[in-house]
């Protein structure tokens, strides 16, 4: 199996590189990688202390950020790094400022993960709830047999149509089985790990909850923000696609009611900003052309920019997440639940713990239809009661929430 595993990583990385010319974002995922070794060459010499975390994407980075920080905090003399494997994730954060080395991660050969783990020898290792890469994996034990490395997964996630729960899976089951700890979101992941023989495992809890309690602490102000929305009350949609938007903007340009809308879409792109913007019947502003502008005479503003969401829904008295009617699925609900903020979904979120466990407690309503998001919205804009006591449940339910990044950083520093 492990052949055959190699052998399609082979594959995949030619077919990668064909399709370089054809994908802005294959381009990067193939140019990042080219001077990775040599930037760890430069930046990590054989007598560096490092702790190493990975992450799939920008929300898995989110994720482990409280224990990076953490762990930057107990552990001042190591070097920290943080490897991306998405464009998503890495062109984003590739200048933050906890890790001394950020790079993308080589693709998952023997020999890239050999030389990889030669350059950092990491002390620690922390991949953060998704990707389990084999050959970094059996590298990494190795090490550890050398070196004394410990390998930790966090915030993990298991469900039964996993590869490791399958007859089939023997060889995923022999790669995670190097991890010498597993720190996973809930009870059911831990059973299905016991299920098949690995006791090493505690259910911490998720760390996005420290997360975004942390964001309470900071400044959250945005001047233009507060400009445009001059008092009055405003619906904030995060992370909207093509879907989420069909029903909104039809909602907007029916809409009689004293409201502001601020929508901030999942793809910025010029070319469906603008598309947006034209179907749009209400006076419209952009992020991009805010500039000596009166934005309190708008009543909707798109942003077309990254990096504020979570500073706009600190200003939202309703929020709308986008993703809901796609795969995989609605993007992240407790930035706004963590402001007190009532929230709405589209359908497609059973595989977010978080989500459900918001809806079931009613600070999380989920709409099917136009009908259905028309009702909603006109419910929660006209009774601020129903408003206010849907935000406060979403605001204790991450306040109660909290504590997964003590329960990790205490374990590992007694062991």
């Amino acid at each position: 199996m492990q052949f055959l595993y190699n052998l399609i990583i082979f594959f995949a990385s030619q077919i990668i590189k064909l399709l370089t010319p054809f994908s802005r974002k294959i381009k990067l995922f193939v140019n990042g990688r080219k001077e990775v070794f040599s930037i760890l060459e430069s930046k990590i010499k054989s007598n560096d202390k490092t702790i190493w975390f990975h992450a799939a994407s920008l929300g898995e980075y989110e994720q482990g950020l409280p224990v990076i920080e953490k762990m930057k905090e107990k552990f001042p003399k190591h070097k920290i790094v943080i490897t991306f494997f998405s464009p998503s994730g890495y062109e984003v954060r590739k200048n933050n400022d906890l890790a001394d080395v950020t790079v993308y991660l080589p693709l998952d050969t023997k020999n890239n993960a050999k030389k990889f783990i030669q350059l950092v020898h990491p002390e620690m290792a922390f991949f953060i709830k998704y990707e389990y890469w084999p050959n970094y994996l059996f590298e990494l034990k190795k090490q550890s047999q050398i070196f004394g490395t410990k390998t930790y997964l966090i915030s993990g996630v298991f469900s039964e149509e996993k590869v490791f729960f399958q007859w089939y899976g023997g060889f995923f089951r022999k790669a995670i089985k190097t991890f010498d700890y597993f720190f996973v979101q809930n009870e059911s992941s831990k059973k299905l790990l016991q299920s098949i023989g690995f006791n090493n495992v505690k259910v911490s809890g998720d760390t996005r909850f420290d997360r975004v309690a942390s964001i309470l602490e900071r400044d959250n102000s945005l001047d233009f923000i507060e400009s445009f929305k001059n008092n009055q009350t405003t619906i904030v949609v995060g992370s909207s696609w093509a879907r989420d938007e069909e029903l909104l903007v039809k909602y907007i340009n029916n809409n009689k009611q004293n409201v502001k809308f601020i929508i901030a879409p999942h793809n910025i792109k010029s070319g469906q900003i603008a598309c947006l913007k034209k179907r749009i019947k209400k006076p419209t502003v952009l992020y991009s052309e805010k500039e000596n502008k009166d934005l309190s005479q708008f009543q909707v503003f798109i942003i077309d920019t990254i990096g504020i969401l979570t500073k706009i829904y600190s200003y939202a008295d309703i929020a709308y997440v986008g993703g809901g009617y796609g795969t995989p699925g609605i993007h992240n609900i407790l930035e706004p639940a963590t402001f007190g903020v009532p929230i709405i979904i589209g359908p497609n979120y059973t595989n977010f713990p978080e989500a459900a466990s918001l809806v079931f407690l009613d600070g999380c309503n989920t709409i099917y239809s136009q009908i259905e998001l028309d009702e909603i919205l006109d419910h929660l804009i006209s009774n601020t009661v129903i408003r206010h006591e849907k935000g406060h449940i979403c605001e204790t339910f991450v306040q109660m929430n909290k504590g997964a990044t003590n329960i990790i950083v205490n374990h590992i520093e007694t062991q």
